[in-house]
């Protein structure tokens, strides 16, 4: 008899709660911050943050996942010390590097340097540019590490791919160019 009037009362507040239910305007909400999240602007002052900004400066002398700075600086200087640099991919993969440097060249470089690397491509084909040089030209002296350091910084009228391009990437394309210089010189 006593677990009967429990099991009624039970049953009467469960009729309670949904007789209460209004289908003209939503239910209470128990914890409403889950359902209706609070949007902050970019740079507007909150007062719970270090700053009282939502968009900080990363913390000093901090570098971006997955890229490396570059030890060079954009000066002449700089290039000639880079002349040293090998190529720091590894060797063994030297066929998918090279086609994949192949791959990259083919998007960024041949409009102006061309498919061998003879500086005749198609914007030079049709004088939009001029002066761009063939890697066989000995008084270049083009190396993998200069190869590396133009994709970086530019040199001249070419601008730097270093935005488009990851570490990696740069690296493939040097070796790619030192392919093309290879075959020019045979």
């Amino acid at each position: 008899m006593n677990s009967l009037k429990k099991i009624g009362i039970l049953l009467g507040l469960v009729v309670f709660v949904v007789s209460c239910q209004d289908k003209s305007k939503p239910n209470y909400q128990y914890m409403p911050n889950m359902y209706e999240p609070v949007g902050y602007e970019t740079y507007e002052k909150v007062d719970f943050l270090p700053g009282q900004m939502e968009a900080m400066l990363p913390v000093e002398n901090s570098i971006p996942r997955g890229w490396m700075p570059y030890q060079y600086e954009n000066t002449i200087e700089g290039k000639e010390m880079a002349r040293l640099m090998s190529s720091p991919l590894d060797s063994l993969q030297k066929e998918e590097n090279l086609l994949k440097g192949g791959e990259l060249y083919n998007i960024y470089c041949m409009i102006c340097h061309g498919p061998q690397g003879k500086g005749q491509g198609t914007l030079v084909k049709r004088e939009k540019i001029l002066g761009v040089p063939s890697y066989a030209d000995a008084a270049r002296n083009v190396t993998v590490g200069t190869t590396f350091h133009t994709i970086q910084y530019g040199l001249n009228s070419m601008g730097s791919y270093a935005s488009q391009m990851n570490t990696e990437e740069m690296w493939q394309v040097s070796e790619y160019v030192m392919k093309l210089k290879q075959d020019l010189t045979k």
